[in-house]
């Protein structure tokens, strides 16, 4: 795998998220990585990977805490790229309901995130997923590749229509436990993964070089 330009980003630090690994990850594909909640380092870097583990309430409550609501909506609303691994993916969405308590998400794509219905949950280890034969976020890897997952809630149903032929319409990559889900999803300057990048391997390594590629 060639190295890719070294481009800034910063790693999100709002108290959720495996931080350490996401900063080693992208390191290692050659990004200049910044783990911060500084606003302005935010808003300036090339790209920004807001991370996410455990509840989507405590999540959003933390990103909030930290003005990462406003940093992701300012960025997208400017075209600044935007990447969400995990819970950092499921807020991006428009609600979240755990345990029939509803959150509201950052509303960046409609939809809701909610429990996955499987004979074993959480859904944790390796997975195929499905992604679209133009994904530039799965470029170059395998049909069969697996990716890492830790999750016992995920989006059932993609929502966001696109009606003007102008716009092109967001990719979006699916797996299967219990029933199908959204696993990965490419929407102009965001990205986002249900799966850990940062814990799968040489396969997660060349999304996330194809990831600073964009930036």
């Amino acid at each position: 795998m060639t190295a890719v330009s070294r481009r800034k980003v910063v790693v999100f630090d709002y108290g959720f998220g495996n931080i350490r690994s996401a900063e080693r990850a992208l390191a290692h594909v050659g990004a200049d990585v910044e783990v911060t909640r500084d606003y302005d380092r935010a808003m300036n870097a090339d790209g920004l990977l807001v991370p996410g583990v455990g509840a989507f309430a405590a999540c959003m409550r933390g990103l909030k805490e930290a003005r990462g609501d406003w940093i992701v909506g300012r960025r997208l609303s400017g075209g600044r790229p935007v990447m969400g691994i995990c819970v950092g993916m499921q807020i991006l969405f428009a609600r979240g309901i755990e345990h029939g308590v509803e959150t509201e998400g950052l509303d960046e794509w409609p939809g809701t995130v909610g429990p996955l219905k499987a004979d074993v949950v959480p859904h944790m280890g390796w997975n195929t997923v499905q992604a679209p034969e133009d994904s530039r976020l799965f470029a170059g890897t395998a049909p069969d590749a697996r990716y890492y997952f830790v999750h016992s809630y995920a989006v059932h149903d993609w929502e966001l229509e696109v009606g003007n032929p102008h716009i092109a319409a967001p990719k979006v990559t699916w797996a299967r436990h219990g029933e199908p889900f959204v696993a990965a999803v490419e929407n102009g300057p965001l990205w986002a993964t249900q799966f850990h990048p940062e814990k799968s391997g040489d396969a997660g390594a060349q999304l996330l070089t194809n990831w600073i590629k964009t930036l």
